[in-house]
């Protein structure tokens, strides 16, 4: 079910890592509701090609690495200068990893950590006078990573679990300023982070070994995020097995460290 309120209506949403995925979906549900939208991505030409296609719309594109603190002091700004001020953050970019931890560069843990963690703190700080002054939404798009550590995913669930626990000390301090602090964990989608994330080397895997097309789509997935933010939600996870796992986790975690072992290995090797 779609989301087709009035509740986005003349609202300013800005979201980051909009070139691609659920940032493109975001966008895509936002504008026909009446949303002013702002969004940074890293690849010009996605970027291009996204406000080509959405030129007689209010849509702010910025190229942006979120890992960079200057990056991201240029796209709050401008968004602001554009639009007056912002309603709505959704810390959506985000980089994925593959490998273990005895094969895995340094460089990638702290690649993962300055976009996931660190850039939804950046903007989020940036944006946060604004965001205050409007009692608008903080949201982070986290995962289930976030809830249980994956094998041969420990840097990426090193990063959401930072940005659960982060989100969870800043909803506490700002809950009597009228501002809404929440985080979503969507399940498995069909996105590019899985053909994005780096491998051992800092390098893109560039294939993904999961069957895509049993994936829950962006557009499902952004359409979910969406609601959850207009019904002020605190956390939510967004597939049945993303639930079962966290609470497997929490109860039997004993049981869940085998059947993770299980489900990420085969033959004795990580499955990527």
């Amino acid at each position: 079910m779609t989301c087709m309120s009035n509740y986005f209506k003349n609202k300013v949403v800005v979201i980051t890592g909009g070139s691609d995925g659920i940032g493109k979906s975001l966008i895509e549900l936002l504008l026909p509701m009446g949303a002013k939208v702002a969004t940074c991505a890293r690849n010009q030409d996605k970027l291009y090609d996204l406000q080509i296609r959405h030129s007689k719309e209010p849509l702010h594109c910025i190229v942006a690495d979120v890992s960079s603190y200057n990056d991201c002091k240029m796209f709050i700004e401008s968004t602001i200068k554009q639009f007056g001020g912002i309603d709505i953050l959704i810390n959506n970019a985000g980089i994925s990893m593959r490998g273990l931890l005895a094969d895995t560069d340094i460089e990638v843990f702290k690649k993962v950590m300055d976009i996931n963690f660190f850039g939804t703190v950046y903007c989020t700080k940036l944006a946060l006078s604004s965001i205050i002054e409007r009692k608008g939404t903080i949201a982070g798009i986290s995962s289930i990573a976030g809830y249980r550590g994956l094998p041969g995913r420990s840097g990426y669930s090193a990063s959401k679990f930072a940005i659960n626990g982060w989100l969870e000390s800043i909803r506490t301090e700002l809950q009597e300023k009228g501002v809404n602090v929440m985080w979503v964990s969507p399940g498995f989608t069909r996105s590019n982070i899985r053909n994005a994330a780096l491998n051992e080397k800092a390098n893109q895997q560039g294939e993904s070994p999961l069957d895509e097309s049993s994936l829950m789509s962006a557009e499902v997935c952004a359409d979910h995020i969406l609601q959850s933010i207009e019904n002020q939600k605190r956390s939510v996870i967004l597939t049945l097995r993303g639930k079962q796992t966290v609470w497997l986790n929490k109860l039997f975690p004993s049981l869940a460290d085998k059947l993770t072992r299980n489900y990420f290995f085969k033959d004795g090797k990580l499955i990527k």
